[in-house]
């Protein structure tokens, strides 16, 4: 690799420790606040520098910009959102994928900051890149229980393992983005049961 090393990470794509680590924490906190809060139009560094206690020149030299603030806003929560859960069945893997989105979406700041998020990235590239990314970085987690249920015979061979995690949650998002309201536990279960059978059909298959 060559170049300038200080080149190497978008503002605010560093793992820190320390002190630098608390700054990351209490400014990504504060941008998931105003997100859930304001939306992204209301996303200022200068505001959330204030919320966080931090220096404004310390926000704008290591995020640069908002979009590079929900860049790595989108980063943590792929980072640190709750392992696959695999119960030894693919009907029982799935449910534990669906409510684990169900009750994300269900969440009285999680629910919003996505909102904002999903409506940034219809008009912001980096915005929708960094979301790219986060779904990717989840798809991944759960793709082993789909490989597993291929093993077992409960799946087709040839089955598209991120298919058939994002086909589970496709529905949630759907209802939640037209509807104005979180999907229900019987929203979660309708699309695991409609993602089995399509899967057990062959639908994923390639």
């Amino acid at each position: 690799m060559t170049g300038n090393p200080t080149d190497a990470h978008e503002p605010g794509t560093l793992r820190p420790g320390g002190r630098t680590a608390r700054v990351r924490a209490a400014v990504l906190e504060a941008a998931g606040d105003v997100l859930a809060e304001h939306g992204f139009d209301r996303l200022d560094l200068g505001d959330i520098a204030r919320r966080a206690d931090v220096g404004k020149t310390t926000v704008y030299r290591r995020w640069g910009s908002p979009t590079g603030l929900v860049a790595d806003l989108l980063d943590q929560m792929a980072q640190e959102s709750l392992p696959r859960t695999e119960t030894g069945t693919l009907h029982g893997d799935l449910s534990a994928n669906a409510h684990l989105v169900r009750d994300t979406l269900a969440d009285p700041r999680q629910g919003p900051l996505f909102r904002a998020v999903i409506a940034a990235a219809t008009c912001d590239p980096r915005t929708a890149s960094a979301l790219a990314h986060f779904y990717e970085v989840r798809a991944a987690e759960w793709a082993p229980c789909v490989e597993q249920a291929v093993a077992r015979g409960e799946l087709p061979t040839g089955t598209t393992p991120s298919e058939v995690i994002r086909a589970v949650s496709a529905p949630l998002y759907y209802r939640f983005l037209t509807s104005g309201t979180a999907p229900t536990n019987a929203d979660a279960n309708r699309a695991v049961a409609g993602v089995v059978a399509a899967g057990v059909a062959g639908v994923y298959v390639g």
